[in-house]
């Protein structure tokens, strides 16, 4: 299966090199992104170096494309692969909110969209309690303050989160509504409500910590099947503290599960 990479920033270069090094099955074939001549520096490191392309041509070489580009450029990159009827995998999930019509083009053009499970856990429980009846979806999100001092919210409102001393809630209403202001921060709270019961009925609290190291987020959920309650801590990437190092590794999972003889979880 030819894998091609839109976006080559801290995921897509994670994700490119992990494919280089060898995934049995996945071959990487391209790369879709604005800095052309310093991903092809990069790329020429590889072991299998392969070529920048424009997306429209990467769209009809690969067989799956890997979306992990800022927000803004999500749907320049996304709809050239699902017009193509090609698999999309991302973890962009605030952008898929706003692009929600891209599944009904994968639908008419064959296509299909993966959003990865990225730095969240629990999906699969979500996604099984939602065939029953899901009574609410929380979702609790604490980072340490560099991890949320470039959002642009925070930047708009003039708040010093680097010289914070105790938590300061940020955020409390949807996962739709946080997704909006914090779209490079909570991408898990768009992927907990699509998995659950939705964007609009799915709450989130977002808070900047100073105790913390680790990005965390905690999912409550409370069905007619089960109540659960989930916590993880992420180790954000040096490079960009706002993405946890186990996103990437989460698409790496994804596309091997795509070849595997054997996928385990639902």
């Amino acid at each position: 299966m030819k894998v091609g990479i839109a976006g080559f920033g801290t995921i897509g270069k994670r994700v490119a090199r992990a494919l280089d090094e060898g995934v049995e099955g996945l071959q990487l074939c391209g790369v879709t992104t604005r800095s052309g001549a310093a991903a092809s520096a990069v790329l020429a490191g590889f072991q299998h170096p392969v070529p920048v392309l424009p997306i429209a041509e990467l769209a009809q070489v690969a067989d799956v494309v890997v979306e992990c580009a800022p927000k803004a450029a999500f749907a320049s990159l996304a709809t050239p692969v699902v017009e193509a009827g090609k698999l999309l995998v991302t973890v962009s999930g605030a952008a898929l909110l706003d692009n929600a019509a891209l599944v009904d083009l994968a639908k008419q053009r064959g296509g299909r969209i993966i959003l990865a499970t990225g730095a969240l856990l629990g999906l699969d429980a979500v996604r099984a309690a939602a065939e029953g009846t899901i009574v609410s979806a929380r979702l609790i999100t604490r980072k340490p303050p560099r991890s949320l001092a470039d959002a642009q919210t925070v930047i708009d409102r003039g708040i010093d989160l680097l010289n914070l001393t105790e938590p300061l809630q940020l955020f409390r209403g949807t996962a739709r509504e946080g997704a909006r202001l914090f779209p490079a921060n909570v991408n898990v709270a768009a992927a907990l409500g699509l998995a659950g019961i939705g964007p609009d009925r799915t709450m989130l609290e977002i808070w900047a910590d100073p105790a913390l190291e680790r990005n965390t987020h905690q999912i409550v959920v409370e069905a007619d099947s089960a109540r659960f309650e989930m916590k993880i801590e992420g180790v954000p990437c040096e490079e960009h503290p706002g993405t946890g190092k186990i996103t990437a590794l989460s698409v790496v999972a994804c596309l091997r599960s795509l070849v595997s003889p054997l996928r385990v979880g639902t």
